[in-house]
């Protein structure tokens, strides 16, 4: 067995967030956010803020390891991180990242983090083109394809329509996250539930989002984790959660530019799926929840898909409510409320979410859960994922 691998070497031995506003409603400068989701991640380990040496972000996060540190009073920075791309493609891959720089002794205590305040910069989910397009915008822009959600709905109408997916299979991913957030008094669409029948009426964005409900929120707050050696967690408040498998990236041309990908229809997880179970050493039948990233429903399809989770084949019979509601179902899916009713943190919520449900304080709790995994953002490239789990599952 190679010891090239980062399963069971380190550990999240806390976790912090702020509370989550809705897009530009944040009382807080974007960097404060920051700080207070590092704080929080640190009382939570029991561990001085000033302990921490190294910070690892992504999204193009605006929050600089410097000034968090200079902030902070940390003694020593060690490393920093940020990984390509925008967007949640890289919220397992920051984990990655620290936990690298942790095992490689690189630094000792990382704190893998992404804070986010629209109302002070430009909101995510609208165009910015300028006066002028370019890159692939330039083939694009003139043809009225603007926006992610425009992008990203000729993928998964193409996988849809190959494989005779109905639209109430992207109804079921909206409603388990709707579902769960009513049992979240963190989540921003708490108290606000969802039934089909409100789904059915909500107004079309774009096939085949035809629904309000199959899209983020944007919003504003800030999430941090703390990843420190997996022998000082043991020593530290909290059940350890261990880093099994991980891998960030894509498979061949899936950056191949104006939609001209080899493979068209996909989350571009290919590749990604394959080498995290190989470094978990599991499979899919093995992990009890799954917080999966959407940014659209359609995405959380594909990424179910080439994760090994769901067979396109059965799709519309497995994707129901009841296979994915906390505690009981089969397949207990973003139990905290999701990007979609949760908060849109860009993933890094679900992280935090996927500790909670290893230690045994979720509020949907999945009972006796030891395996989470966690998608990152699909269709963008380069995407990552993990798998994280306890004690007894090294």
């Amino acid at each position: 067995m190679s010891e090239r691998t980062l399963r069971g070497k380190v550990a999240i031995a806390g976790i912090g967030e702020t509370a989550y506003y809705k897009h530009g409603q944040s009382p807080d400068a974007e960097f404060k956010l920051a700080l207070r989701a590092v704080l929080a991640a640190c009382e939570d380990a029991g561990i001085d803020p000033r302990e921490v040496d190294g910070f690892a972000s992504y999204g193009d996060d605006r929050s600089q390891a410097v000034r968090l540190a200079a902030a902070l009073g940390i003694k020593e920075l060690r490393f920093s991180n940020m990984h390509w791309g925008g967007g949640g493609g890289g919220v397992a891959a920051s984990v990655a990242n620290a936990a690298a720089a942790v095992h490689s002794g690189l630094a000792n205590c990382v704190i893998a983090f992404r804070s986010l305040a629209q109302g002070q910069f430009a909101r995510y989910g609208l165009s910015r083109l300028g006066d002028t397009a370019k890159d692939d915008d330039a083939f694009l822009a003139p043809y009225g394809l603007i926006s992610p959600a425009q992008r990203f709905a000729m993928k998964i109408t193409r996988f849809m329509t190959e494989h005779g997916i109905r639209h109430e299979a992207l109804r079921s991913i909206a409603m388990a996250s709707y579902h769960h957030a009513q049992n979240n008094p963190r989540a921003v669409m708490h108290g606000r539930p969802l039934t089909e029948e409100k789904y059915d009426a909500s107004r079309w964005i774009i096939e085949p989002f035809h629904r309000l409900f199959d899209c983020c929120q944007e919003n504003d707050g800030a999430g941090a984790v703390l990843v420190v050696p997996a022998d000082r967690a043991k020593d530290l408040p909290h059940r350890p959660t261990y880093l099994l498998g991980t891998a960030q990236g894509g498979h061949h041309r899936s950056a191949a530019p104006v939609h001209n990908a080899p493979e068209y229809a996909s989350a571009h997880f290919p590749t990604v799926a394959k080498n995290m179970w190989a470094m978990a050493r599991l499979g899919p039948q093995d992990v009890d929840v799954v917080q999966a990233y959407e940014n659209f429903t359609g995405g959380v399809l594909l990424s179910l898909v080439e994760h090994g989770f769901v067979d396109p084949r059965t799709a519309n019979q497995f994707l129901v409510p009841e296979n994915l509601f906390a505690p009981s179902g089969k397949m207990p899916l973003n139990t905290s409320g999701g990007n979609l009713a949760e908060c849109y943190m860009h993933g890094l919520e679900m992280v935090n979410e996927a500790v909670r449900q290893l230690r045994g304080t979720a509020n949907n709790q999945v009972p006796d859960a030891e395996i989470v995994a966690v998608l990152g953002g699909p269709m963008v490239t380069p995407v990552s994922s993990l798998v994280l789990g306890t004690e007894a599952t090294l």
